[in-house]
């Protein structure tokens, strides 16, 4: 314990007082002992405090209501500038703007792996690779927290859907589990030691994360030797007694009365050990103590500008060159050009969900053309918002497309196509956008466009382009960025974090995502480049993939030993050199094979990289360092990490399916446990057909199966979603009723107002209590139970709701404001 002068003068109900918060975005302090009230804040590339002052005029929820801060480029474009450096500056800059706001935690990054181009919340993750996932989270941690502000490593863990997330179960097998989902947040978790973590809603192979012993206490702090305090998702405590037992440090939001009592009771029944419960105030309170130090001693040194530089700065080393065939960019000077699309004018530059930032400026591609020097004749081409394709503004696009040198289409995903809440139906943009893009290259040979959005997309127009620039969501300067890139201010160096496949079907995951009840990990290790590679699927582009306006050449590839034990290291150098005729980045990428296993195991993992700036005809040395991890596969029997005695190869190259040098190398394994053996068992998984895995293999590999449906049969609780209820005879309409209140709200403009309507029926009832600061009261709760359950005392359940409409109402306004 770091602090028993303080929690052993605590009372009992202090304590648990204190391990819950204040309100929706505030943890409690103690005047006594000198704690005060801190805040946390949603992030992660941005701060999201609630303005405390909003406009009469405003009536928005807290999503589209919070205090200007800088929009810096989302999780999912600023991975793909591969730069730790970059990312890290990027860090600092947030955090000054926490310490201008007086924030002491920023609730990011979200480090969950990209298991499917479906989740609704991809924009908001960094990779379907732990390693470049891992090395990112650390990055921006470290930058973050060394300015003083804590950061919240989220969600944890194997948070793959938005879709039904309070409820579901992620069934993974334990080796693709610590493989791929567990190995970013080890990574970050061992480089950065975050002042917190934040689990997850879901359930883990049928736990849920907040009350995981395993996951919180074995694997998080015994294995990793985190340090820092576990605090809930917003409404993700379900039993509280349990997560306290096991680790969860912070509820939050505030659940008022709802959880007090439950814990005042267990500790004196015996149900809690005291002493854990002393753990979590331990915890709450070193985190308090650190927080209260940047709070009175940290300088305010925020610069709104400088911080839109970084921003820009960012989304310019992240932004990625797909095609450039003819040389189309970077635009000549003096080139006339025809800019269409509305995406141009009113650029997508953010999600959409609780990380929504309210901007302290935004550039425009269009006007930052301009104010480049070009010429520029512009056409709406589509209507924001609407799928729908518009003849007339179609027609207009075409006719200055034609009379123009180049024509640049901006399109991509907008608004309501991806959001927290809810999952993607498909990867295609917009039909009415692919009709442009069409229409306009058949006008025009030399046709670009740039894409704008936060995960895969499919580009049916591809091989009828010159070029494609993909801004993915810029942040707010990345208008100015996309502007600079395109007439080659700046040489693009992004690279793709995630393959992008020729169509949805090709994904590992067909077929079996989302989940409702439970997901099912069918494909365990295979998932991005790691089954796109092993199946020899061909792909549209590859992990690891962009382009520049130069070219790079590399060599002399040598290891420091060509045999070695899993207890040595091994030194990797080679050369890159810049063959073109201008300044640019390159993004190595070394990669690591097992020729022969016994287990099976992906064509190649990324092992390594580094991103290196070259002047035109300049080369360098490149130093990378491998260990046992690199070589490594969990050992589930074994329950550790083991190397197989055999040889590998180390592949270095542009991208996972560009590879330019290789070298072999043989290593020992000391281990001698016996090896898994899945080839009778389980044979598909070594071709990596795992689309088509029957449950007998599936079994082979993860174990029981989990249960698949919901039992109608049985009685709703306060555990289940109203959407479980809607086959009962008030389940229905009551959905109906909700989700055309809850359409009401948010922001078309951010396209929250669909995450609303699918969150409101997929939130357990028992969040209804715990997450509305007295809205929403256990009676009430119980009287909608009585109604959905059809029982012959639904009339009472009806008197219970109606009686608790009055006191609803007085805390209504306080919820609106708090969230």
């Amino acid at each position: 314990m770091k602090h028993p002068e303080i929690v052993s003068q605590m009372p009992l109900e202090e304590k648990v007082r204190l391990v819950s918060g204040k309100d929706y975005w505030h943890a409690k302090g103690s005047e006594r002992f000198g704690l005060p009230v801190i805040m946390l804040t949603d992030g992660p590339h941005g701060l999201r405090k609630q303005n405390p002052n909003p406009s009469k005029e405003d009536k928005k929820i807290g999503l589209g209501n919070s205090v200007p801060a800088t929009c810096m480029p989302p999780a999912a474009t600023n991975v793909c500038a591969w730069d730790p450096a970059l990312v890290y500056k990027m860090g600092q800059a947030l955090a000054d703007e926490c310490i201008h706001e007086k924030v002491s935690v920023i609730l990011g990054p979200g480090a969950n792996i990209k298991r499917s181009p479906l989740c609704g919340r991809n924009f908001e993750y960094f990779s379907e690779d732990p390693y470049l996932a891992g090395k990112n989270a650390a990055a921006l941690i470290n930058g973050i927290q060394s300015k003083g502000i804590g950061a919240s490593l989220k969600h944890f863990a194997c948070n793959s859907q938005e879709a039904f997330r309070m409820v579901v179960n992620e069934a993974i097998d334990e080796r693709a589990m610590r493989e791929l989902y567990l190995a970013q947040y080890e990574i970050a978790v061992k480089e950065s030691q975050p002042w917190t973590v934040m689990n997850a809603y879901n359930r883990l192979n049928g736990t849920y994360c907040s009350q995981s012993e395993w996951l919180q206490q074995k694997v998080l702090r015994d294995e990793w030797g985190f340090k820092g305090l576990i605090v809930t998702d917003w409404g993700a405590s379900v039993d509280r007694v349990e997560g306290v037992k096991y680790g969860t440090d912070l509820e939050m939001p505030s659940s008022g009365e709802y959880n007090t009592q439950k814990l005042i009771d267990a500790v004196q029944n015996g149900t809690l050990p005291e002493a854990d419960l002393d753990a979590r105030v331990d915890n709450v309170v070193e985190l308090i103590l650190k927080a209260k130090e940047t709070l009175e001693n940290a300088k305010d040194e925020c610069d709104y500008d400088r911080n839109h530089e970084v921003a820009r700065e960012v989304a310019e080393g992240s932004m990625v060159l797909l095609k450039n065939d003819g040389a189309v960019l970077p635009l000549k000077k003096g080139a006339r050009l025809a800019v269409i699309g509305e995406m141009a004018k009113s650029p997508r530059y953010q999600g959409a969900g609780s990380s929504v930032i309210n901007p302290t400026k935004i550039d425009n591609a269009l006007d930052s053309l301009k104010a480049l020097g070009f010429a520029c004749d512009f056409a709406q081409g589509y209507k924001k918002g609407v799928d729908q394709r518009d003849d007339i503004l179609v027609k207009e696009a075409v006719s200055k497309a034609k009379t123009a040198d180049v024509a640049i289409v901006f399109a991509g995903l907008t608004e309501e196509f991806e959001a927290e809440g809810y999952d993607r139906q498909s990867i295609d943009i917009p039909q009415c956008h692919n009709d442009l893009i069409e229409a306009v290259s058949a006008a025009n040979e030399n046709t670009v466009v740039v894409l704008a959005g936060g995960s895969v997309m499919r580009m049916p127009w591809i091989g009828s382009v010159k070029g494609v620039l993909h801004s993915l969501l810029g942040g707010q300067a990345g208008g100015s960025a996309v502007a600079r890139l395109l007439t080659g201010a700046v040489n693009p160096s992004g690279k793709l974090a995630e393959t992008y496949p020729l169509s949805l079907e090709d994904n590992p995951t067909w077929g079996n995502y989302p989940g409702k009840v439970a997901s099912e990990h069918k494909e365990s290790v295979y998932i991005g480049y790691r089954y796109y590679d092993t199946a020899k699927k061909d792909v549209l582009f590859p992990f690891g993939y962009g382009l520049s306006y130069t070219q790079f050449a590399y060599s002399d590839l040598q290891l420091s030993a060509a045999k070695i034990k899993d207890t040595d290291e091994v030194t990797v150098t080679f050369k890159v050199k810049n063959t073109g005729s201008v300044d640019g980045a390159e993004v190595a990428q070394l990669y690591v094979k097992d020729t022969e296993s016994t287990i099976f195991r992906p064509e190649k993992e990324l092992k390594g990289y580094q991103k290196v700036f070259l002047k035109a005809g300049e080369e360098q040395v490149i130093t990378l360092t491998l260990s046992k991890r690199a070589f490594a596969f969990y050992n589930v029997n074994l329950g550790d990490w083991q190397v197989e005695s055999g040889n590998f190869e180390i592949l270095v190259g542009a991208s996972s399916r560009d590879i330019r040098l290789q070298a072999d190398l043989t290593v020992e394994g000391t281990c001698t446990a016996e090896i898994p053996d899945y080839h009778k068992t389980a044979p598909s998984y070594y071709t990596a057909d795992v689309q088509n895995i029957s449950d007998q293999e599936w079994s082979a590999v993860y174990g029981e199966l989990p249960c698949r449906t919901v039992d109608t049969s049985a009685p709703i609780t306060i555990y289940n979603c109203l959407d479980d209820a809607r086959h009962t005879k008030w389940g229905g309409r009551i959905c109906r009723l909700i989700s055309g209140i809850m359409s009401k709200f948010g922001s078309a403009e951010n396209g929250d107002g669909k995450m609303l309507q699918e969150m409101a029926l997929q939130i357990p009832i028992r969040n209804f209590v715990a997450m509305s600061m007295g809205v929403f009261s256990e009676k009430m709760a119980e009287g909608l139970l009585q109604i959905l359950n059809d029982d012959q005392s639904s009339g009472k359940g009806l008197c219970k709701i109606l009686a608790g409409i009055p006191h609803a109402l007085a805390n209504l306004k306080p919820l609106l404001s708090a969230i």
